[in-house]
């Protein structure tokens, strides 16, 4: 008798189901990292399915940078009411005003002011674990956490002093103060993403489809002309039908000329591709060691 094989896509839903299973077990206050990008969205069907009939076992936390796409924005909150979830949102500009954040002279992503305000909300609803939709395909930090990415009372990440993962077990201990990052959609690609997308035919933000956008062309990037970093003396403004592929702060998220304007054209194109999802995003591309040297300060 032949017995009941799992396909690609249904492996790594049931590994990333066992995971969100595991810190629903192993800790008391956790979270659900949820910002309306295709990641988490493909997150949170996997908690619907993971724990319904019953309610998701953990609220839904956002860090608003201010410089958010608007319509990322209004799916997240639509998204929440639809599930009946309960959606904790902390902004940057709060934590500006609070003295949480500083913004550094001259800078204008928002990126990084993302930290303290992370860390401020997890200290104040004591969360013993954050569950993000980060995978390794993504960037050579990703590639270097495991499931389960302890930081330490400070937030901070030790790339050099991870624990084990034999056997699909899981080292949840934390001493006071200490956090829990957990990442179920590790072992997931792009492809992966938008593959699950299709199959459980989830709804995703329009932006993420072909579109007419003013953009400028700036250090290789097609940025998104916005009132926040207005297009500079001298710069041309292009018309163009173009979608994101990975999306953050509105000033550094770049576009892709592309004609995508379904999930089909989307897996077609990303097959195709030579370059990284990351590789529009005009904040790594400063360096290779930008998101690593966040992610030791505490980023997601």
């Amino acid at each position: 008798m032949s017995g009941y094989h799992l396909d690609h896509l249904q492996y790594l839903e049931t590994e990333a189901m066992h995971v969100l299973r595991e810190v629903a077990a192993e800790f008391e206050r956790p979270a659900l990292l949820f910002s309306g990008g295709k990641d988490s969205i493909c997150l949170l069907r996997l908690a619907e399915k993971a724990f319904r009939p019953s309610e998701i076992p953990m609220p839904l936390l956002n860090i608003d940078t201010g410089h958010n796409f608007p319509e990322l924005n209004a799916f997240r909150d639509r998204r929440a009411v639809e599930l009946g979830a309960r959606l904790i949102v902390r902004t940057v500009d709060d934590a500006i005003a609070n003295g949480i954040a500083v913004q550094p002279p001259g800078q204008i992503s928002r990126n990084h002011l993302q930290i303290p305000t992370l860390l401020a909300a997890i200290d104040e609803f004591r969360f013993d674990a954050c569950i993000g939709g980060a995978r390794r395909d993504e960037e050579k930090a990703r590639a270097k956490e495991r499931f389960f990415s302890f930081r330490d009372s400070f937030g901070q990440w030790d790339p050099k002093n991870q624990r084990p993962e034999i056997w699909n077990l899981y080292n949840a201990r934390l001493n006071p103060g200490e956090n829990m990052r957990v990442f179920p959609l590790s072992n997931w690609t792009e492809m992966d993403v938008w593959e699950y997308i299709r199959r459980e035919r989830l709804e995703v933000p329009k932006i993420y489809f072909s579109h007419l956008r003013q953009c400028v062309r700036r250090h290789g990037q097609l940025l998104p002309v916005n009132e926040l970093d207005p297009p500079r003396p001298g710069e041309p403004i292009f018309d163009l039908i173009v979608r994101v592929r990975t999306i953050g702060d509105i000033v550094s998220t770049g576009c892709i000329e592309s004609p995508a304007d379904d999930v089909d054209d989307i897996i077609a194109e990303i097959a195709a591709a030579c370059v990284t999802e990351r590789g529009s995003r005009a904040d790594d591309a400063v360096s290779e060691a930008a998101m690593e040297d966040r992610k030791k300060a505490g980023y997601f």
